[in-house]
């Protein structure tokens, strides 16, 4: 879900290496996961001697909500303290970049065409109607159409297209697999989906 990669900027005398003690990742925004959205934010900010994070600032994001979860995330990270002396300096500004994907397992695919109705069921018998779309058979699918891959077929536009039609689908597909248990879970998918699985 999250890569982090964290670039200090050049010190004003010596080599610094910040080392990570606490970086709780940010939380995806749940609305922005069911639709599908992906995006990056470059966070900066300064750490100081003591290992805490001051001065964060977002550089750039591909969504306001990305960018404000980022940001709350950041300002609870901290870092190993050290000495000022010599060529260590007060402080270090940092950039950070942070990545928002959806994952799917390898091999995603053949899970999802081989699932069964009943399967399914299984996944959202004690489920309240509203959470349904978050049911793993949906998050996996939405993962799946969220690849470099398809990145990289489709539009955006296209991509989140097709997971919003699953999306709206969601209780008619769970309706059908109650009713036909023995039906297979792809078979209900809208049809452009079936065609990538």
């Amino acid at each position: 879900m999250l890569l982090l990669l964290v670039l200090a900027t050049a010190s004003q005398a010596g080599q610094l290496f910040l080392i990570p003690e606490s970086h709780p990742d940010p939380i995806y925004p749940q609305a922005l996961q069911r639709a599908g959205i992906t995006g990056d934010v470059r966070v900066e900010f300064t750490v100081q001697a003591d290992g805490s994070v001051n001065k964060v600032s977002v550089l750039q994001s591909d969504h306001p909500a990305l960018a404000e979860s980022a940001s709350a995330a950041v300002k609870r990270w901290r870092f190993r303290p050290w000495t000022v002396a010599g060529d260590k300096p007060p402080e270090q500004e940092v950039i950070a970049p942070l990545a928002f994907r959806l994952e799917a397992p390898k091999g995603i695919n053949q899970w999802i065409k081989g699932l069964s109705c009943r399967d399914v069921n299984s996944y959202l018998a004690n489920a309240a109607e509203y959470s349904w779309v978050d049911a793993l058979p949906f998050h996996n699918i939405r993962g799946y159409l969220s690849n470099i891959f398809f990145q990289r077929q489709f539009s955006n536009e296209q991509r989140l297209a097709m997971i919003a039609k699953m999306n709206k689908q969601v209780p008619i597909i769970f309706t059908n697999c109650r009713d036909n248990p023995t039906r297979k879970f792809m078979s209900l998918l809208p049809a452009e989906i079936r065609e990538l699985l």
